[in-house]
């Protein structure tokens, strides 16, 4: 019985050595599942297909965009200085007239009558006082006396411009050239001073005021151009230029006011209406490839450039965007091809099958042309890249 059980141990022992030795031959020269599927190791290594735009150069700027008010180029209410009666109206309502022009008559009875007193005394004065100085070279009259007659001859006479100036002001004149208003008087209205007769406005050029953010006050200059639109005219633009920037920022909205001149030939602006600024400054030549070609990694962008069918990972630095476009400063060249679609699916160094894509049109905010505008007058404008 010792016997046998002696025997069974080395048998054991060679059994479990030759399963070992069995187990990591079959393990080493295990086959591939699916070798035997024809085509089968091609389809895992096949590229994987993408889609490719070419970088281009293009001209961009930097827009703002901004609500503003329109405002009369001069503008007033036409008032009296004297309370009086209305004796004559001359003005149609709305109707243009020149500088100087009358608007409304007073009535000048009592001031033509004081102009007559004041011109008859200056009259007698002035003969008292030519004769006064006759008798002066003869000694035959004091100094005093002819001192005082001359007093006298000066007093009337400015009695005599303060009567005239009080029959002047009888005649409402324009004060400049424009269009009036409604005309708020009737003939025999007693008026007074305080009260609008009219009003006048020259709208030949209109003054645009709209509120910038002072952080981009260093890109702000005079003679800048401008383009604004109005509701009340869809698809018209009206051109213009930087006039002034004010000389104090906002506390509160941390903005700096900006007033534009646009030129209204035609009456079509009125003062008071509300427009949409749109400026474009800092034109440029750049590089523009769309958004969706970036892939970011913690702070920085990556793209995916295909040159000969082979995928290479670059890091660039990006500048001003625009929904679905975005400026390259660095890490690309005009020409070159980047994956818009598919960038899950590569890698760097990888083989891959491209398609190209027909680029859109830049849009207009990219291109520095003229724009449409979003933002609010009394707050800071939005600012665009």
């Amino acid at each position: 019985m010792s016997e046998k059980r002696s025997l069974a141990t080395p048998i054991s022992i060679a059994v479990a050595v030759i399963c070992a030795a069995w187990a990591i031959y079959a393990t080493q020269h295990k086959p591939v599942a699916g070798a035997s599927a024809p085509g089968a190791g091609e389809r895992r290594s096949a590229p994987a297909s993408v889609t490719l735009v070419q970088v281009r150069a293009e001209r961009i700027s930097q827009k703002l965009e901004a609500l503003g008010n329109a405002r009369a180029n001069e503008a007033v209410d036409i008032s009296t200085k004297i309370s009086n009666i209305v004796t004559a109206v001359t003005f149609r309502d709305g109707e243009r007239v020149k500088r100087g022009e009358v608007l409304v008559q007073l009535d000048d009875a009592q001031a033509r009558a004081d102009v007559a007193a004041a011109q008859a005394a200056v009259t007698e004065s002035e003969s008292l006082y030519n004769r006064s100085r006759e008798l002066l070279n003869t000694q035959a009259l004091s100094k005093s006396t002819f001192d005082q007659l001359e007093a006298t001859l000066k007093a009337n006479r400015a009695r005599l411009s303060a009567a005239t100036a009080r029959l002047e002001d009888t005649v409402i004149r324009a004060p400049f050239s424009g269009r009036v208003g409604l005309r708020r008087v009737s003939v025999g209205t007693l008026i007074s001073p305080g009260d609008v007769i009219t009003t006048l406005d020259d709208t030949s050029v209109i003054k645009l005021d709209f509120s910038v953010p002072e952080n981009f006050l260093a890109s702000l200059r005079e003679g800048l151009s401008i383009r604004a639109s109005a509701p009340a005219f869809p698809g018209r633009s009206f051109a213009g230029s930087v006039a002034s920037i004010d000389s104090r920022v906002d506390m509160t909205t941390r903005s700096v006011i900006v007033r534009a001149l646009l030129a209204n030939d035609d009456g079509a602006l009125k003062p008071g209406m509300f427009l949409n600024v749109s400026i474009a400054n800092d034109e440029r030549e750049a590089l523009v490839i769309p958004e969706e070609a970036l892939s970011p990694e913690a702070e920085r962008q990556y793209v995916y450039v295909v040159a000969d069918g082979k995928v290479s990972r670059r890091e660039v630095r990006i500048g001003g965007r625009q929904p679905g476009r975005v400026e390259i400063i660095s890490g690309l060249s005009a020409g070159e091809r980047v994956v818009v679609e598919g960038t899950q699916k590569v890698r760097d160094g990888a083989l891959v099958t491209a398609v190209e894509r027909s680029e859109d049109p830049l849009p207009e905010d990219l291109g520095g042309k003229s724009h449409e505008a979003s933002a609010g007058g009394g707050s800071p404008a939005s600012i665009a890249q």
